[in-house]
């Protein structure tokens, strides 16, 4: 079964632009935009499984130069 998530990044000022460009190429990213509001990126993430969406995120795309902070909101339904 797919598992979803929206990623929520902060990033070091001045980088949105670039990091939502940089995330958009990894492997398993649907969507991701440089946004306005309290995170600077927004991201959707499609994985196999709970791990691989877990490696996706600590080993992907907080490895992005210019990410400071992730939050993950695993989609329910």
């Amino acid at each position: 079964m797919v598992v979803s998530a929206f990623i929520f990044l902060e990033c070091a000022a001045g980088r949105a632009k670039d990091v939502a460009k940089q995330v958009s190429k990894i492997s398993g990213v649907k969507l991701s935009h440089a946004v306005t509001g309290p995170h600077d990126v927004i991201a959707f993430v499609e994985a196999p499984d709970i791990n691989a969406l877990g490696a996706t995120i600590v080993s992907k795309i907080q490895g992005v130069s210019g990410v400071l902070r992730t939050t993950t909101n695993v989609v329910v339904k």
